[in-house]
């Protein structure tokens, strides 16, 4: 009977986390839920100074279903991704990032740092070993889906690991206020969250008139040819710039394509990921691009419309997004946003 009533509490207990936790993590449909409120309960813990007297026990539940109490604030955390070393640093939790990635270069030159001993690399983002992971001995990891296996044998040796990486701007946003009440930096993360809505909603209230769409062609990867399809934030930048991915209806969010079905879709606009994963540009050039067999008969070639921009800020997910989408909306909408 003992057994059962303890089963049942701990059943309980882990609804009640869920629950916390749902009702913590702000879902955005379009513009900030709560946000008001939330900012006004941080607020009323601040002291003269205007920051938080003492760090408060939080319970989070990440996108995989990792549940993570946190009774202090983390003094060592290591970050799995270059998405999520920029949301941390962005928060002003810089500080106590005491590893990082091997392709962590913004917002510092950290090669020149673990060169310099301040900080350790634990290596690729993707599949990494966990041994220089649990060798820093840190109270939080951020890992990403390129690091599931990584972040499993982690949390089965106690640590405390939350899986951060959105695949919407709303996820990424709702990642942003999570990592924010990880590591105590509540006021910081909705901070950057409203200054996020308001580029975006500004970019929005400029396209209110618009009456036309133009075609979009995102490469991602040129060997195959990679594009965008739905369920991704590119997609979604694409469209909240004013215009249209011509792969929004691919079966996949990053599908595969061919150099006949894009000459076949015809896009008004074509843009490409400059200094890719840190390296020189996959397409040699957008000389080479246009000179591609076919590629003259595109509007985008036609119309020289052909951009790049940096690989970084539209394909982590953190912060810069929304200087992808200001950007995205000048390759688009020039006659609104001004020239590149």
């Amino acid at each position: 009977m003992m057994d059962k009533i303890i089963t049942y509490i701990i059943a309980i207990v882990a609804v009640i986390a869920l629950i916390i936790s749902a009702f913590g993590y702000i879902t955005f449909q379009g513009q900030i839920s709560d946000i008001n409120d939330s900012i006004s309960n941080i607020e009323a813990q601040l002291g003269e100074e205007g920051q938080i007297d003492e760090y408060n026990p939080v319970t989070l539940v990440d996108r995989v279903g990792n549940i993570v109490t946190l009774t202090e604030a983390p003094e060592r955390i290591v970050s799995l991704a270059p998405s999520s070393t920029e949301v941390l640093f962005a928060l002003g939790a810089g500080e106590n990032v005491v590893g990082i990635t091997d392709y962590c270069n913004y917002p510092y030159n950290f090669l020149e740092w673990v060169e310099a001993g301040n900080m350790t690399s634990i290596g690729s983002f993707s599949g990494p070993s966990i041994e220089p992971i649990v060798a820093l001995d840190p109270d939080l990891v951020l890992a990403s889906t390129q690091s599931l296996d990584a972040a499993s044998s982690l949390k089965n040796l106690g640590y405390a690991v939350l899986v951060v990486e959105g695949h919407t701007i709303d996820e990424v946003l709702g990642d942003i206020i999570m990592v924010g009440r990880a590591v105590g930096k509540d006021t910081e993360a909705s901070g950057i969250v409203n200054d996020m809505r308001t580029r975006i909603d500004s970019v929005a209230n400029q396209l209110a008139g618009v009456t036309t769409t133009p075609t979009v062609y995102h490469e991602v990867w040129n060997e195959p040819l990679m594009s965008v399809g739905p369920e991704n934030f590119i997609d979604e930048l694409i469209t909240m710039a004013g215009g249209s991915n011509i792969f929004h209806d691919a079966t996949t969010s990053w599908p595969m394509v061919s150099s006949e079905s894009v000459i076949s879709k015809n896009p008004d606009v074509m843009f490409f990921p400059d200094m890719y994963m840190g390296q020189g540009n996959f397409y040699d050039t957008v000389e080479s691009v246009e000179n591609r067999p076919g590629w003259d008969s595109i509007t985008a070639v036609q119309n020289d419309a052909l951009y790049e921009i940096n690989a970084d800020i539209i394909s982590r997910s953190g912060p810069r997004l929304v200087d992808a989408l200001e950007l995205i909306a000048q390759m688009v909408h020039p006659e609104i946003f001004g020239e590149l």
